[in-house]
């Protein structure tokens, strides 16, 4: 007898109707929202956005917080979190980063009010839920936009960055960030400069280190197991072969796409985005290979400094990024030390000799 019951789905069926779901709640919360009236833009649709996480620890100086955890425990330390929770926190190391893209926000805003392609900030944080009123009060009270929290309680956040589409991780936690770089999630440790420095409240200033960073290590692998004659010869020999990409790539692919919205608007000059690269490498030996590779990407980055193996602090002093990557911690001692933010990228095989050092 043949049955008038429901027709079993198709297996291509289920990835569309979760996302025909998704749009219909998507809409169902825009309806919501736009009878509402309220001077913050509306946090944009995730997968239209680019998403940094951001971790407390990176956002607010929580030093002294964290103390008290490691040598009392957690429940004083949700006790001295509450009995606080009107005491605003002071700035982390990515604060002024997180300021930074905000600003670029508003930028896009005016330029495309319609336009959901813009930065999301989402306080990614295994703090319990008890804290979050003490956060909540210091975002507040800087008038920050972060509308998406996600606090796990004591767990480790790391499951729930695919979740919320993340394009960017940082945290002050090391062994968090690598978790998520070996999940194929862009990621560095925050460290805060050991010297105050004025930052830019108009444009937004991002460095980049090259191998292991925007590009992978295949290079970089030479020069630690075979020398650097050896390695320039490689680089010359392949200098028409794109680098494969490293974990970074994508964060400065997010960043080409929206200065190329204020490109469109005549605002080449009056961008809020700048990008540098601050490399180790030689130029003559070694350069071109890497601009090839930019190239070859179809990115751009608004300066290239090719540093021949001199220290990089300098530089960056007279950068003042809100943010610098790099995947050796020397490199990022260095910046620190001269009153620059710096973020550690754990990837390739400088940790190998970082961890035997």
């Amino acid at each position: 007898m043949s049955g008038s019951g429901p027709e079993e789905p198709q297996p291509g069926d289920t990835a569309e109707v979760r996302l025909q779901e998704a749009e219909q709640d998507w809409a169902a919360a825009k309806a919501f929202y736009d009878n509402l009236v309220s001077k913050k833009p509306r946090p944009p649709k995730p997968q239209h956005a680019i998403t940094v996480a951001v971790s407390s620890r990176a956002l607010f100086d929580l030093v002294a917080e964290r103390r008290i955890y490691e040598e009392q425990g957690v429940e004083k330390y949700v006790e001295y979190q509450q009995e606080n929770e009107n005491v605003t926190l002071k700035p982390g190391p990515a604060f002024y980063f997180v300021k930074a893209l905000e600003h670029v926000n508003a930028r896009l805003l005016e330029l495309y009010p319609d336009d959901e392609e813009r930065f999301d900030i989402v306080l990614m944080t295994n703090n319990h839920a008890q804290v979050g009123v003490r956060l909540i009060n210091s975002i507040n009270h800087y008038g920050l936009t972060i509308e998406r929290f996600c606090m796990t309680g004591g767990k480790s956040p790391i499951g729930y960055l695919t979740a919320y589409l993340t394009n960017l991780y940082l945290s002050a936690d090391s062994e968090k960030v690598q978790e998520a770089i070996e999940a194929g999630i862009a990621s560095a440790t925050m460290f805060t400069a050991n010297k105050d420095v004025a930052y830019s409240d108009t444009q937004l200033r991002v460095a980049f280190d090259g191998d292991a960073v925007l590009f992978s290590d295949e290079s970089e692998q030479i020069v630690k197991e075979q020398g650097l004659d050896r390695f320039f010869e490689h680089e010359q020999m392949n200098e028409n072969k794109p680098l494969a990409q490293g974990p970074l790539k994508g964060f400065l692919e997010d960043l080409g796409k929206l200065q190329k919205k204020f490109y469109a608007k005549n605002e080449r000059l009056n961008c809020p985005i700048r990008t540098f690269l601050v490399t180790a490498r030689s130029a003559a030996s070694s350069g071109a290979r890497v601009l090839k590779t930019l190239r070859s990407w179809g990115l751009e980055i608004d300066e290239a400094l090719f540093l021949a193996g001199a220290p990089k602090g300098p530089v960056l002093v007279k950068i003042r990024p809100h943010i610098f990557f790099d995947d050796q911690m020397f490199h990022v001692e260095g910046a620190q030390k001269l009153g620059t933010i710096a973020a550690h990228v754990p990837y390739g095989i400088a940790q190998k000799y970082h961890k035997s050092a």
